[in-house]
């Protein structure tokens, strides 16, 4: 790859693309006016970055606002998201992408391990934000992006991507579990059934090719040389060919643990546990472990004790309630124990087992119809309204940054292999100097978190 990125018509129906300002990120400008300058006031000003993979999923979501900029660091990618939004600015790094003054709010698909990144610098730029989920990959940004969300909620709307969230069976969940269905709750298991072995970074393998800005791909990550294993899969997953490795993901516990863990958060209605352990795989310093126990302690709250929380993965399960439920049939799902019975869920469907044979049930009231929690409807169209109307999302960076800090604080249990205390108030463990240094992590010189 040329070291000054300069721009390359590399494919035919990529003839229409310009140079122009390459080296600082910026490819191509249609038009020489500000696009959304005069847009009515009931449209945003979008940008999508990571035009490709999972942003495929948002084109028809923001086609009805104004897209005024794209940004991909594969140039193809980025000419299939210019064919669909013509009058966009298109740009290879996303630092240069933000600077565009007439943005209002960010969708971001951009690797895991840069959501932080693009998410803390279009939140001090007053945009509002959609990042796809993890939400980030250290304990540390997780923290970061929750509080500057948090001081900035009066300005702006946040979601991040766990869009099972809007099926119905959660809202149900929840009710079941609050109104007392099995009791009271003694703790909590989810899971997930997704094995990806991965024995270690890849090998150096041949050149980027001339349409890919792979050092931007590698972005705040330490270098690794090019390979092109990392971007084989399907779009939307091609994250199943990287997301296992440190640099770049949390493995399965920030992938499909963000959705499953989602079912049980929405109904404890948790803060910060106080401490963390986790067993699994041995250690590798380059792959995220494919086994995977995490256990968490939460304080009891004004309707529950305190309970544990477990997540299980890659082939680790909790022990079924009953010998006829078949717990590995549910490839992800979760499981509330109770003093009066159980109840299972994957995100659809669920099923509540009573403790024992004689059970009535006379013990649990169901909610009236209209205190039922209403549907959320579209989960992508919620934060548009949002952006635009009272800034509330069910998935906001409050909610979802705690649970995301958890689940990645279960990984610094693992990787010290001890019981961890943890101090929510200051994100600081009490008991062990090496998990401290884990919450965090050191950039790429060149890359700055707080931007």
């Amino acid at each position: 790859m040329k070291s000054s990125k300069e721009t390359r018509n590399t494919t035919p129906r990529r003839t229409f693309l310009k140079s122009a300002a390459a080296g600082a990120g910026l490819l191509i400008l249609p038009s020489g006016t500000r696009i959304g300058a005069a847009a009515p006031s009931n449209k945003l000003n979008i940008a999508l970055i990571g035009a490709y993979g999972r942003g495929l999923a948002f084109y028809d979501v923001i086609s009805s606002e104004n897209v005024v900029a794209l940004c991909d660091v594969d140039e193809d990618h980025l000419a299939i998201a210019a064919e669909r939004f013509p009058e966009a600015r298109h740009y290879v790094d996303w630092r240069r992408c933000l600077e565009q003054d007439d943005i209002e709010a960010v969708v971001c698909c951009t690797t895991d391990h840069t959501h932080a990144f693009v998410t803390m610098w279009a939140m001090n730029r007053g945009m509002h934000v959609y990042c796809e989920k993890p939400l980030t990959n250290t304990v540390a940004e997780a923290r970061l992006v929750r509080e500057t969300y948090l001081a900035n909620k009066d300005k702006l709307a946040t979601q991040c991507g766990m869009q099972r969230h809007a099926h119905e069976n959660f809202n149900r969940v929840a009710e079941l579990i609050r109104d007392g269905a099995i009791g009271t709750l003694e703790d909590v298991h989810a899971w997930g059934d997704r094995q990806l072995p991965r024995p270690g970074y890849l090998p150096a393998e041949g050149e980027p090719p001339e349409n890919l800005h792979y050092d931007l791909w590698i972005g705040p990550a330490s270098f690794h040389p090019y390979n092109p294993g990392y971007f084989e899969g399907r779009p939307g997953m091609n994250c199943l060919q990287w997301n296992m490795y440190w640099e770049f993901g949390s493995g399965q516990i920030g992938d499909m643990g963000s959705h499953t863990m989602d079912i049980v958060w929405k109904a404890i209605k948790a803060g910060h546990p106080v401490s963390a352990e986790a067993t699994g795989d041995p250690f590798n310093p380059e792959v995220t472990p494919v086994k995977l126990t995490a256990t968490w302690e939460h304080p009891a709250n004004d309707w529950r004790p305190a309970i544990k929380v477990t997540w299980h993965q890659g082939g680790a399960m909790p022990t079924s309630p009953r010998n006829y439920v078949d717990l590995e049939k549910i490839g992800h799902g979760a499981m509330f124990r109770g003093s009066k019975g159980v109840l299972v869920s994957d995100f659809t469907s669920r099923i509540l087992i009573p403790g024992v044979d004689q059970a009535d049930m006379t013990y649990y009231t169901p909610r009236s119809e209209d205190e039922l929690i209403p549907p959320l409807g579209h989960f992508q169209h919620e934060w548009i309204d949002a952006c635009k109307g009272d800034l509330k999302t069910t998935c906001d960076f409050d909610y979802a940054g705690t649970m995301t800090e958890q689940l990645l604080l279960g990984l610094v249990a693992y990787r010290v292999g001890e019981k961890i205390e943890y101090d929510g108030a200051t994100g600081r463990v009490t008991n062990n100097a090496e998990a401290n240094a884990l919450l965090g992590r050191e950039y790429r010189d060149g890359w700055v978190l707080n931007g």
